[in-house]
């Protein structure tokens, strides 16, 4: 992560603050949006270490992911929030956390097989393919490596990784996103789907929710599935091509933070009056959604993704297994917001406040 896009964020997280200070419980007010998750906002700036008492005073990590993208930015300011914490009590705790430009699974695998290399208590990954990387954690726990995966996609149901912190209902994500889009289009029309990348377990469920919710309408019809490989300005092309061949398509379902955009544009360009649902909490998406050409947008919480690695991280490392100290699955909520929304998540994520 870039330290001008560091230096952002943190201007973003004291705006958050200053909204705690002001009398909500969380980063973001209570009341917005409709909850899929266990906490009382959409996103908890507000974290605490728990009771745990680390076994060492030194830990160092690895964590990659699938692409370079702000909402991995995200995740990364929870696991900064965590190391503080975590110094302030006499514990250092340094990682890596890397990804590449584009997502590959070619390229995480060299990644994870470099990192298998260092001197790392812990190796965390956010599964870029679940039927090409699982195997190679399988391999590296069996050479006796610590494995964990984070963020949006966890390892095939049988793979030995230790751990996984994150989304854990990317399917429901789907349904619920779809189901909000079936009601507003009166349960008809044609449908079009922009995934995100080949073999994203997070991305393939959210995918798979939305087709098994339309399957549920008679009178609703997926007309196209596209593969934007979290790249705006693809999901753009893709879907003036979609609408290039389906002209009367009446709402778009995208399942990453990129493809919102993308999409957005191009429904504005051409005129379309589709529907559009989709993830995150990308800034022009937002925009679009305060605009009300987005209906609504499944923000995932991120921050406290990124805090719970870290803590889940170092009980690993300390040779600690699922049970009473952690889950096998820590789940972390999603929100779905809507237009009256936009506004004030702007506002307290990116200082965005309209004149």
């Amino acid at each position: 992560m870039s330290e001008k896009i560091k230096t952002i964020l943190r201007k973003f997280l004291i705006i958050a603050f200053s909204f705690v200070v002001a009398g909500t419980s969380s980063g973001y007010s209570s009341d917005i949006g409709t909850k899929v998750g266990g906490n009382d906002g959409v996103v908890d700036f507000v974290h605490s270490l728990d009771d745990y008492v680390p076994a060492k005073n030194r830990y160092n990590f690895y964590f990659t992911y699938k692409i370079v993208h702000p909402w991995w930015d995200a995740v990364a300011l929870g696991m900064e929030d965590a190391q503080k914490k975590y110094l302030e009590k006499g514990v250092v705790i340094t990682y890596e956390y890397m990804a590449p430009d584009a997502a590959s699974y070619e390229d995480q695998t060299k990644r994870l097989l470099k990192a298998q290399e260092g001197d790392y208590d812990v190796i965390g990954v956010d599964v870029a393919d679940e039927e090409k990387i699982s195997p190679v954690l399988d391999k590296m726990v069996a050479s006796g490596k610590k494995v964990m995966t984070f963020s949006s996609s966890d390892a095939a149901p049988n793979c030995k990784r230790i751990a996984y912190v994150g989304n854990t209902h990317n399917y429901q994500d789907g349904a619920d996103l779809t189901e909000a889009l079936c009601k507003k289009l009166g349960y008809k029309g044609k449908i079009g789907i922009l995934v995100g990348s080949h073999g994203a377990p997070c991305h393939e469920d959210r995918a798979d929710g939305a087709k098994d919710t339309i399957a549920k309408y008679q009178n609703m019809k997926i007309v196209a599935v596209e593969y934007d490989m979290d790249s705006i300005d693809l999901a753009y092309e893709l879907t003036k091509k979609m609408l290039k061949d389906n002209p009367d398509i009446a709402g778009f379902i995208c399942c990453n933070m990129s493809n919102p955009v993308g999409t957005a544009r191009a429904v504005t360009e051409l005129g379309s009056k589709a529907v559009i649902v989709g993830m995150d909490h990308d800034q022009e998406a937002l925009h679009y959604l305060k605009d009300g050409i987005i209906y609504c947008l499944g923000v995932q919480d991120c921050y406290s993704i990124g805090f719970d690695t870290l803590q889940v991280a170092v009980k690993i490392a300390d040779g600690n297994l699922p049970g009473d100290l952690f889950q096998d699955k820590t789940d972390e909520s999603t929100t779905i917001i809507y237009q009256e929304d936009a506004e004030s998540m702007l506002e307290v994520l990116y200082g965005d406040v309209s004149q």
